[in-house]
């Protein structure tokens, strides 16, 4: 019996949830690239303290590519090293703008994710993406404080 009638089209392949994790691997790859690149070029005084943030946020989601490397290798995968492409700008809204951005995707993938580990019944997995995703929802609300934007309704939603 099944939990829900679209279950059934969630159920992926050990190959498949490869394949989509290490696309979120190399998400995380450009978010640690950007937080990492943003903190330190953001100048004046109204960036200080959300330079300091984005340093932390680098180091969270370096936390997350670890854990998402390790169950690629769970299921039998190599992990990306390959991240996707990272924006760049002289403007710090601008930047800001392109972390949020990535941050809804991120955040969208993962919600998908879950649903796809437990169609598999891999429920350590969907416990390991929802700490992540707890995480990733901070860095999206912070960045809109930073913006001075109200959180945005999720994607797909």
């Amino acid at each position: 019996m099944k939990k829900e009638t679209g279950s059934s089209n969630l159920a992926i392949s050990r190959e498949k949830m490869v394949e989509l994790l290490n696309e979120d691997l190399s998400r995380e790859y450009q978010a640690i690239i950007a937080y990492t690149v943003y903190s330190q070029v953001m100048k004046g005084a109204a960036y200080t303290d959300i330079a300091r943030e984005l340093e932390k946020h680098a180091s969270e989601e370096l936390d997350h590519a670890i854990k998402i490397a390790k169950q690629v290798d769970y299921f039998g995968g190599m992990p990306s090293v390959t991240p996707k492409p990272v924006k760049t700008s002289e403007d710090p809204k601008e930047m800001l703008r392109a972390d949020l951005e990535n941050e809804r995707e991120t955040i969208a993938h993962y919600r998908l994710r879950i649903r796809q580990a437990e169609a598999m019944e891999e429920f350590a997995l969907s416990e390991t993406l929802r700490g992540i995703i707890v995480q990733e929802q901070d860095h999206e609300m912070d960045l809109c404080d930073a913006l001075g934007i109200d959180v945005p309704k999720p994607k797909g939603a």
